[in-house]
């Protein structure tokens, strides 16, 4: 699935307010890549992922995939939210098939399926267990499963991994990466995390703060995996500190008391 945004901008307006969310963003996201998006909060990261969804509509640009109009939510995407959002009385296995059943197609078609991506996020022993009963990791990769579920081409995910502790949170890369080298679906990862965004994508989009610009898209040429080492490398070093200096350069970040000039 390609994708591509053209001059895209969005204002919401409520009463005699308007905010200007997003304002000319150009960008293509070619088939089987990953790419993340980096920026302050409130910069639109979670509006482009709801314009790209077909959630909502922008006020200006277009949006394509595969050189069609988006026009509506389609079901050759799958969506990864902050919260894992399960159903505390359904089974693991039953959150994964929920979507299914929601999609109209036969439950016993994809028990098989729902199993072995259990299988492959760590969750086979959990699948009769309820999400009250898992961590928060374990719940949160049971969202990426289930977004996965009616084999999308295309896996958005909005922050999903922000409210996990730090140790959890660096599993968490690591077991999405082996993920998609495994899959290769295209992902539109959105993040504030500088070093989750240099280690999980092929390109990194830097945002400007509101309303949301292009301000940068750096290429990230790191041999995969990059596991745990990958914090090493000189080009991680040098992306992460092109990227620190942009958000220094927009009051985005700021020197620490007792920094030198």
């Amino acid at each position: 699935m390609s994708i591509s945004l053209r001059n895209v901008g969005k204002t919401y307006r409520r009463g005699g307010m308007a905010t200007h969310a997003l304002d000319r963003v150009d960008l293509d996201i070619a088939e089987g890549e990953f790419v993340a998006i980096v920026g302050p909060s409130g910069c639109g990261k979670s509006t482009l992922l709801r314009l790209l969804s077909g959630l909502l509509p922008a006020s200006t640009g277009e949006i394509l995939v595969n050189g069609a109009p988006v026009t509506k939510p389609s079901g050759e995407m799958g969506i990864v939210f902050q919260a894992p959002v399960l159903l505390d009385w359904r089974s693991v296995r039953d959150n994964l098939l929920f979507q299914v059943e929601m999609r109209g197609l036969k439950k016993a078609d994809y028990t098989a399926r729902a199993d072995d991506l259990l299988r492959r996020v760590g969750l086979a022993e959990f699948a009769d267990r309820y999400p009250y009963e898992l961590s928060g990791g374990m719940r949160q990769r049971c969202a990426i499963a289930r977004s996965l579920i009616h084999d999308p081409v295309m896996l958005i995910m909005d922050e999903p991994f922000g409210a996990l502790d730090a140790l959890t949170r660096e599993q968490m890369r690591l077991d999405l990466e082996a993920l998609w080298m495994a899959t290769r679906k295209t992902v539109l990862f959105i993040t504030h995390s500088i070093d989750e965004a240099v280690l999980l994508s092929d390109r990194v989009v830097v945002m400007s703060p509101r309303p949301g610009r292009i301000e940068r898209i750096i290429p990230v040429a790191m041999p995969r995996p990059r596991g745990l080492e990958g914090r090493k490398s000189p080009e991680f070093m040098r992306i992460s500190d092109e990227i620190t200096d942009i958000f220094l350069s927009r009051g985005v970040l700021t020197a620490g008391v007792g920094a030198g000039p």
